[in-house]
């Protein structure tokens, strides 16, 4: 008798969880900073992020992922007034800094910064990363962005911005410079730390990389030691075509957006397709779309936090942030945006872009916030706990970047209502240990052994550097 095939039952696709951060008031969900419960206003202090880190590796989150931009939103009313009234990413401080004192207080939590390759040079920005690495143990990746704000700009001398996709060709030369640097300037075993002999490192195996090409040229050699990555992870967000594109290419982690879950699903597959032609595995790449989570014990517990929320969102910082050309605050909410155009009202030049002829105004302004996003749930640990899932099965994703309504409760209610639920499912990490990984965050994201580039990222080509120089 013929025996029946016997089938393994499905294991659920785990999630990754990083925190969204930024050394700032106001990141990204404007107004809740006055909020008794948040801690926000004390992000000058080491403490704040001291304690933050300590409550992420609590949680086994992944890494915390800290954003930065180098201007100021001055767009919306012609001024930069309202994002300093409303602490919108202004006073803002370095996120590089804060990372050795965090990991100083962690073991296993990894950090990824933002830094822009438009405005600064790539020789001293390695330099910067790999000491970062050292001290991390391996802990750390780059969230590479071109920076899109004409403050930026003028901070760095330019008149305006520089052309969206030629940001992009200049970024993609940044990234060969320091994958020169990080891969190739120092082969693996150029450091003999020799007593006896007095030789630290062996100079026939450290090498200039005489980079010379349209944007940069950089002689070296690097100045670290190779450090436990070598090349921090490589993150990128962004979704333009170029964006996309430089993604396919370069990226190991994607913080990616889309205006519904379909759409990033398309974005997604899209990424993969450019990876493959690219000569690389399209599940070589992470996917992070940001999260927005308020959770509570039951429905009334959610309903009080909704409506904080509600009462305390600032209209005026989602439309600062937004960029937003044209105030919507100074209109009837009754009013149609068609209505608008028509009239040419200033800054309405492209709204019928952006908005469909019917909306209202009032429709426009409830819209903003943080609980409008495609990827944002509101329940109690059970809801939450399926909607993540539904979002990793149907969207692709491989996790998420958690937005956090207040510091640090957003998290800490993560960590104690939404991850128990989640490992019920098989869905979360018990621990660290879980997988066997080892200690630096490429190998977090991809397994044991996997603390370098794969050898299909561009960037390890440069790996044996000398042959490349034909020395």
């Amino acid at each position: 008798m013929t025996q029946p095939l016997m089938t393994r039952r499905h294991e659920p696709k785990r999630i990754h969880l990083n925190l969204f951060e930024m050394n700032c008031v106001s990141h990204i969900t404007h107004g809740m900073w006055v909020h008794p419960d948040n801690t926000r206003h004390r992000f000058n202090e080491l403490a704040f992020w001291l304690e933050l880190a300590q409550l992420l590796e609590h949680g086994t989150f992944d890494a915390m992922f800290l954003a930065d931009v180098t201007g100021t939103y001055d767009t919306f009313r012609d001024g930069h007034e309202t994002a300093v009234t409303e602490g919108m990413q202004i006073p803002s401080n370095d996120p590089l800094m804060v990372i050795p004192a965090m990991a100083a207080v962690t073991a296993r939590l990894g950090f990824a910064a933002t830094f822009s390759t438009t405005y600064e040079p790539p020789f001293s920005f390695a330099r910067r990363m790999s000491t970062l690495d050292h001290l991390t143990a391996g802990r750390v990746g780059w969230n590479v962005v071109t920076s899109y704000l004409p403050n930026a700009a003028r901070n760095f001398g330019y008149s305006d911005e520089i052309e969206h996709d030629n940001r992009y060709e200049r970024a993609d030369e940044y990234l060969d410079v320091v994958y020169k640097l990080w891969e190739g300037s120092w082969e693996d075993d150029a450091v003999l730390a020799d007593r006896q002999r007095r030789i630290y490192a062996d100079p026939s195996k450290v090498h200039y990389i005489n980079h010379a090409g349209r944007y940069y040229r950089v002689s070296g050699p690097h100045l670290c030691e190779p450090s436990p990555q070598r090349t921090p992870v490589i993150f990128q967000a962004g979704v333009s075509g170029a964006g996309r594109q430089f993604a396919g290419k370069h990226a190991e982690a994607i913080f990616i957006g889309g205006r519904s879950i379909d759409e990033v699903k398309f974005f997604i597959d899209d990424i993969r397709r450019i990876a493959r032609a690219e000569g690389r595995d399209g599940a070589d790449i992470k996917f992070f779309p940001g999260v927005n989570i308020i959770v509570g014990r039951d429905a009334d517990e959610v309903a009080v936090k909704v409506r904080d929320y509600q009462r305390l969102r600032s209209v005026d910082g989602y439309l600062a942030h937004n960029r937003s050309r044209i105030d919507w605050t100074r209109y009837n909410r009754a009013e149609r945006v068609g209505a608008i155009a028509e009239r040419g009202d200033p800054g309405s030049a492209g709204i019928l872009d952006q908005y469909p002829p019917d909306r209202t105004v009032g429709e426009i302004l409830d819209s903003l916030g943080a609980l409008s996003r495609p990827f944002s749930v509101a329940g109690t640990p059970d809801v939450v706990a399926d909607r993540l899932g539904e979002w990793v099965d149907h969207a692709g994703v491989d996790g998420f970047n958690l937005i956090q309504h207040l510091t640090p409760g957003t998290a800490r209610d993560v960590i104690e209502l939404v991850i128990p639920e989640l490992r019920r499912r098989g869905r979360y990490r018990n621990s660290y240990d879980d997988d066997g990984a080892g200690t630096t965050l490429r190998e977090r994201l991809f397994g044991p052994g996997q603390a370098r580039l794969k050898p299909t990222h561009p960037g390890a080509r440069y790996r044996h550097l000398t042959h490349h120089l034909g020395a």
